[in-house]
């Protein structure tokens, strides 16, 4: 059930209608319909993993309230490290075996050693790295004293499993969604209209940009061999626009999903592709899997390496940055993905620059020629590393790097009609991006000053265009696969 698809749009309208008219008398039925929603939109992908997103949030809801009480500290250990083996080792599971074994079985055949070993076929169940992250971060802030474990367990249910952020996040923390399950909604107008706008937002972000780049990145990307090093520098440029555009407009009418039953989840881009170094983009992009990371993996390790100096913070940067890597799938091409982004930290850290937050400021529409250079070096930075990204294994990566790298680099590239057109939306796009840096999302003001006919010229425009681009075959979401 994508989103943009008609099932989605009929299950959402019948589920407002119950929320806000029917259910809206007690908070406890508002959140069972919460809950019953959730699992609903789940089981729509394949009713099985139901089971599994419900036996983890038993699992996670019965040790963090154990854990609570617990007086002795060695069982307190024991039931927290029961909890974290249970939800890491799922994700290995579903995510890592066949990988794992793989590795393990080509690591031998360097030594003309044969291993009979057999891949299985795991299915990977949707949205399992962003509730399992959810339900781990539970885990680490009851046993550090952070937060308190909540009793009702409809509210924690409905926690892990809010079906706006389930598939492709945010991963919002116990400290920003529970309270508001914990509290009655009323209903808003006008954060409903804005909701409204940002989904319509998201839906073009996904529609028009992303769909239309991965058409043009993916033919590039198939015969890459055959193609100029121009052609390949552009497809490079259409993969990295499709990622954030899709990704982002998830996360956008996740959103203003949300804000229609009241919610506010956290946000997850801000203009990333504006950042002006690489440790500014990590704050702007994926903000709930970064801040995540840095909490309950980079701190502990900066922490533990902290008698190393600089030496000791390079180290817990490119460990961080692997294990987001990784996060991402089983593949060493996310594995180098993650390593390259540690190692573009170094000159930040050896200049004493890493924490100092460095962006453009609020309501300045033209930068400066320094500012340019370095939005434009961060964005060249993230383009390289996108190519291990999106390649199917390292080799391919490398190939694709060097045919960029070849004369043909400075040929004219040969590009369809509709391959120019999509360059041109993507243009556009990124002017709006830029105008809305300085909003929740890049649509919110804009054209808010405007007569009041020309500000529904803006928004018909932007709908008459999804309405023309929209595909029927309906394109999933591109971190559905993470």
């Amino acid at each position: 059930m994508l989103f943009n698809s008609i099932d989605f749009v009929i299950f959402f309208v019948v589920f407002f209608i119950l929320y806000w008219h029917i259910f809206n008398r007690t908070l406890k039925l508002q959140n069972l319909l919460v809950l019953i929603g959730s699992y609903t939109f789940y089981a729509w992908w394949d009713w099985h993993f139901l089971f599994l997103l419900i036996g983890s949030s038993l699992v996670t809801y019965l040790i963090g309230i154990s854990i609570y009480k617990s007086k002795n500290e060695k069982f307190h250990k024991l039931l927290f490290w029961i909890g974290i083996i249970q939800g890491l080792g799922s994700l290995f599971y579903f995510k890592y075996f066949n990988f794992f074994i793989e590795s393990f079985t080509y690591a031998f055949s360097m030594f003309n050693t044969s291993i009979n070993t057999h891949a299985l076929n795991i299915i990977l169940p949707l949205g399992i790295s962003f509730y399992t992250f959810r339900t781990l971060s539970y885990l680490f802030d009851i046993n550090n004293g952070k937060i308190k474990p909540t009793s009702d367990w409809i509210i924690f249910f409905s926690y892990v499993a809010f079906f706006p952020s389930l598939i492709s996040g945010p991963i919002d923390r116990v400290q920003s969604l529970i309270p508001q399950l914990e509290k009655k909604r009323t209903f808003d107008r006008y954060q409903a209209f804005d909701g409204l706008k940002q989904i319509l937002w998201g839906l073009f972000k996904k529609i028009v940009i992303a769909n239309n780049c991965a058409v043009l990145a993916n033919n590039i990307f198939e015969e890459y061999q055959l193609l100029s090093g121009s052609t390949l520098l552009i497809g490079a440029f259409s993969y990295v626009i499709q990622v954030y555009a899709d990704f982002s407009g998830y996360t956008d009418m996740a959103i203003g999903f949300s804000r229609l039953l009241g919610f506010s989840i956290a946000k997850n881009f801000d203009c990333p592709y504006f950042a002006l170094n690489i440790a500014e983009f990590w704050r702007k992009w994926h903000i709930s899997l970064t801040s995540w990371l840095t909490d309950y993996v980079f701190t502990p390790l900066r922490f533990a390496l902290r008698d190393y100096g600089k030496l000791g913070l390079i180290i817990a940067i490119i460990i961080n940055m692997v294990i987001c890597g990784v996060w991402h799938g089983a593949n060493w091409t996310y594995i180098v993905f993650g390593l390259i982004h540690g190692l573009y930290f170094i000159p930040l850290i050896i200049r004493g620059t890493i924490f100092k937050k460095r962006e453009i400021k609020k309501g300045k529409l033209i930068p400066s020629f320094i500012e340019l250079r370095s939005m434009l070096l961060t964005f060249s930075m993230v383009i390289f590393a996108d190519i291990f990204f999106r390649s199917d294994n390292i080799s391919m990566a490398f190939d694709y790097i060097n045919g960029i790298l070849s004369k043909s680099l400075f040929t004219i590239p040969k590009l369809l009609t509709n391959s120019k057109i999509t360059l041109v939306l993507v243009f556009l796009f990124m002017i709006i991006e830029w105008f809305g840096k300085d909003e929740e999302y890049s649509l919110a003001k804009i054209g808010v000053r405007f007569p009041k006919p020309l500000r529904w010229a803006v928004y018909y425009s932007v709908m008459i265009l999804i309405l023309f681009f929209i595909d029927r075959e309906q394109q999933p979401f591109i971190y559905f696969k993470f």
